[in-house]
């Protein structure tokens, strides 16, 4: 996850949120080769998808990206090197104008997938780019970490790529059509973190303090509970009133951080309650905190996937990679106010972050999927063009 302090745009349609590709992730050459759509819809798909596009390129896939300008997913995308086409934003937590602004996107994205003719859908739960494709029967595959997700039928992929722990849930496609992985989703990314070392001198967590990260629920999405709210303010009333602990605090976006100020001042009061001005490498960040505390489930699995004490305060349906990270040990949920109270540990933590020295399973296993999905879908002339398998 990224914090970024959001820039305030009209919404373009069209434009590219990076005016030229990185060496690390060049402008497609779209001759004779295949093309993958990935869109890019909320801000953990763009750390997620970055090692694939990578790997999906070097088997001579041509890919091609769309970002939605929400939660600072096109400033993300810019920042990583991504050459990924703005189309469409967020608009907002009504359900008339979730549904208005599903439809609304997915004819922006029209002249997108016309001009560029791809083969395949790929996303991390787009419901646009599902809806659009299903509609001009553009095959889908649909990476996915949270069985409760709901998808109305015309918004189901085609394939379904999921980790280990939900086979056998209750998911969207045909068991012949579903794809698993070992381990999580941010095992693919967190693994190789490089943490940024002027960090906490730029954030001023350089004190010797207990450092906690704290990431608010989702007030906008379809899944939030009130009791996870709760549980959020409780613990920050906790953080603040604990000596020699500074909390750095991740609103997730400008309307969230526009109300947490107005509702509760006195959090802002003294330098214990740090919301970043700037950009902020998420991952990096968690390098550096003793605990995280977070009502999400990406920020709350990056922890766990790089060995950080992690507590959930989410207050939905828990999904199965939840449950089998708290069985492993690597995340506690919190189910009740006094285990608000009493079973977030607020003290330093032994030893750094975890930092893999192989590519993950989770990886590997992923491009390979893509690939026989892309053979089995496409016929011979793409298969062709798809580089035999390599060690990744």
């Amino acid at each position: 996850m990224v914090h970024q302090t959001p820039i305030r745009q009209d919404d373009l349609v069209g434009e590219p949120v990076a005016e030229k590709a990185s060496p690390s992730d060049p402008t497609p050459n779209p001759v004779a080769r295949p093309t993958i759509w990935i869109d890019l819809d909320n801000t953990p798909h763009v750390p997620f998808f970055k090692p694939i596009v990578a790997e999906l390129r070097k088997r001579g896939l041509n890919i091609t990206l769309t970002a939605r300008d929400a939660f600072q997913v096109c400033e993300l995308a810019a920042q990583m090197g991504f050459h990924a086409t703005r189309v469409g934003k967020h608009y907002g937590k009504n359900p008339l104008a979730k549904v208005t602004g599903l439809l609304w996107r997915a004819a922006q994205l029209l002249p997108f997938a016309l001009r560029e003719k791809p083969i395949l859908a790929l996303s991390h739960g787009s419901r646009a780019q599902l809806l659009l494709c299903n509609l001009l029967r553009i095959p889908t595959v649909m990476l996915m970490d949270y069985e409760h997700a709901r998808m109305p039928l015309l918004l189901r992929p085609r394939w379904e790529i999921v980790p280990d722990a939900l086979i056998g849930a209750d998911l969207h496609c045909k068991p012949t059509r579903i794809r698993s992985y070992p381990g999580i989703k941010e095992d693919v990314y967190a693994h190789g973190v490089a943490p940024d070392p002027e960090l906490p001198h730029l954030l001023h967590i350089d004190n010797g303090d207990i450092i906690v990260t704290v990431r608010p629920p989702a007030s906008e999405a379809h899944y939030h509970s009130a009791e996870s709210d709760r549980f959020f303010v409780d613990f920050m009333e906790r953080v603040r009133n604990t000596p020699q602990v500074t909390t750095v605090l991740l609103p997730r976006n400008t309307k969230q951080e526009v109300a947490l100020r107005k509702w509760h001042p006195e959090w802002f009061e003294t330098s214990k309650v740090i919301i970043p001005d700037r950009t902020v490498d998420g991952v990096s960040l968690l390098w550096y905190s003793d605990l995280v505390v977070s009502g999400g489930g990406t920020m709350n699995r990056e922890a766990a996937a790089m060995g950080v004490p992690v507590y959930s305060i989410f207050r939905g349906p828990t999904g199965a990679v939840d449950v089998q990270l708290e069985k492993e040990g690597r995340l506690v949920l919190i189910r009740s106010l006094d285990e608000v109270r009493t079973k977030i540990a607020l003290c330093k933590r032994s030893g750094a972050a975890s930092r893999a020295n192989t590519v993950p399973a989770a990886l590997v296993q992923i491009v390979d999927h893509i690939l026989d999905i892309v053979r089995i879908e496409c016929g011979a002339e793409s298969s062709d063009a798809i580089k035999a398998r390599q060690p990744l």
